[in-house]
């Protein structure tokens, strides 16, 4: 299995992409070695947190050198939401480790694991998970999780909370999101020449030609 993402982060490479991410997160294999709900293992792979960490540490060291001279982010679960799960203090020790190991950024996100689980759902609902892991690290901090507004995300950002909002059903809704976050905030967009016409009267310096 450890081969099979290092022939992944290959083909990655190949391709030229510039950036990949190891999912540790949402119940997937790596999660499952993490937490304590589905590690049950009593050889060196499983028991305490350092034997747990163990491997999801191996595949990405693995990856990281198969990836060499790109960004390699991870996405982890913060929080199992279970009682005698996994939990945003292991998650800072994972992040600290992932850090020492040459992560580039991490991405907190939650959950995913386990039926039992009770989630607090919310506006910005996972952003204290990415703050207690940015106050351990150096590295960038993704958050994640309910975040819709320009208002909102800016916060984030302007806070400290995460160094970067990721979005997905929110840019599923409205792909110009980012157009429209940076004509809001006062920031610019570079734009296909083709575009320039389409720009909003009262948004006069919004499109940066290419």
């Amino acid at each position: 299995m450890r081969e099979a993402f290092v022939a992944s982060a290959a083909r990655a490479a190949r391709l030229g992409i510039e950036l990949i991410q190891l999912h540790c997160a949402h119940g997937y294999l790596l999660h499952q070695f993490l937490s304590p709900i589905t590690n049950r293992r009593d050889d060196e792979y499983g028991g305490s947190l350092e034997s747990r960490m163990r491997y999801p540490l191996e595949v990405f060291e693995a990856v990281r050198d198969a990836f060499r001279g790109k960004s390699v982010s991870v996405r982890v679960s913060g929080t199992d939401w279970v009682d005698g799960g996994w939990d945003i203090e292991q998650t800072c020790a994972f992040a600290k480790m992932l850090e020492e190991r040459g992560c580039d950024a991490i991405h907190i996100s939650s959950g995913g694991l386990d039926l039992a689980q009770q989630i607090p759902v919310g506006p910005s609902y996972q952003v204290p998970l990415a703050r207690a892991v940015k106050s351990v690290v150096r590295m960038p901090v993704v958050t994640v999780g309910l975040i819709t507004s320009f208002e909102q995300a800016e916060a984030i950002i302007a806070t400290g909370d995460a160094d970067m909002v990721a979005l997905a059903r929110t840019i599923v809704y409205d792909p110009r999101w980012p157009w429209h976050a940076a004509a809001e905030l006062g920031a610019q967009v570079r734009a296909p020449k083709q575009y320039l016409r389409t720009q909003p009267w009262r948004f006069k310096t919004l499109f940066e030609s290419e």
